[in-house]
């Protein structure tokens, strides 16, 4: 589906995706988290605590706690940002209030995993239409201009403390499997956001350098670069170095094997090293570009 979305005009891609994952986020709510008192990490999951404790309507209270992160995100990243997430938010609320999605199942487990995995759907293409339908990295932003931990610490440290009052109020299992479908969304939206050909950068470090980089650039089509450093230095031999090219390319995590193999098949005792790269621009065509937002 996406391939195929790739094909269309910018703006009707934002329009697709942000309805289909609307459309998947209320099946997650309805369909398995609202009707097990099962909840999530995040806004969504203040949401669902509120309408836990209180009984209030879950529609109502996801676009009522969202407006203040809107209202953020309008400041801390751009008016048309603000505006797709209230879009979304909205037609959200009226997803949970006019669409009568079938309950899937009481399985704790199931609906912690299926809940989980079509919630971060959701969540995730929607992202990838330019919005938010959860706000907790707007208050993350804000967070980090006004203190000294990272994003990840305070959506980390907020999501303890929802967790925390989940275990306090609703018991501990409850708050245990909230984590489950919290670690679910998450994953899973990181697949539908980086796909399966999240980027990797890879480190080459070896004497057959040449070599290696001739079948990089002529037989996987890979861009590279080169640094000039010395190899050597061992604890055995300290004295013991010489100049040669560190080569830097990057590749998807599916071509980590075939690169791997390649390299050492030229050089078995090359040095190779990877790291995960979130985004990648400015490569000149040698990798394929996702669009921004």
């Amino acid at each position: 589906m996406v391939s195929a979305l790739k094909h269309l005009p910018e703006t009707v891609q934002d329009i697709v995706y942000s309805i289909i994952g609307t459309l998947i986020t209320g099946f997650a709510l309805k369909g398995f988290l609202v009707p097990n008192g099962a909840l999530d990490g995040g806004v969504t999951g203040i949401s669902l605590l509120l309408h836990e404790l209180y009984h209030w309507n879950i529609a109502w209270v996801i676009v009522l706690i969202n407006i203040p992160f809107i209202i953020a995100g309008a400041f801390h990243v751009n008016y048309k940002f603000a505006l797709k997430t209230f879009s979304c938010v909205v037609a959200l609320g009226l997803c949970l209030t006019f669409i009568d999605y079938p309950v899937i199942t009481h399985d704790k487990i199931l609906v912690s995993l299926f809940g989980g995995f079509f919630l971060g759907i959701g969540i995730g293409l929607a992202m990838r239409a330019g919005c938010s339908l959860d706000g907790i990295e707007v208050l993350a932003l804000y967070t980090l201009k006004r203190s000294s931990f990272t994003i990840s610490e305070i959506i980390m440290g907020l999501n303890a403390i929802i967790f925390l009052i989940a275990a306090l109020m609703l018991g501990l299992e409850t708050s245990l499997y909230s984590m489950l479908t919290y670690y679910v969304a998450t994953k899973t939206i990181d697949y539908v956001i980086e796909g399966l050909e999240e980027y990797t950068g890879v480190t080459i470090i070896s004497g057959k350098s040449e070599a290696i980089k001739e079948k990089l650039v002529l037989k996987m089509g890979k861009g590279i670069t080169v640094y000039k450093g010395e190899r050597g230095f061992l604890k055995d031999n300290f004295s013991h170095h010489a100049p040669c090219d560190i080569v830097f390319t990057i590749i998807t995590r599916l071509e980590v094997r075939r690169l791997k193999n390649l390299v050492h098949s030229i050089d078995p005792n090359a040095f190779v090293f990877t790291n995960t790269i979130k985004e990648v621009a400015g490569a000149g065509g040698v990798v394929k570009h996702r669009k921004g937002h």
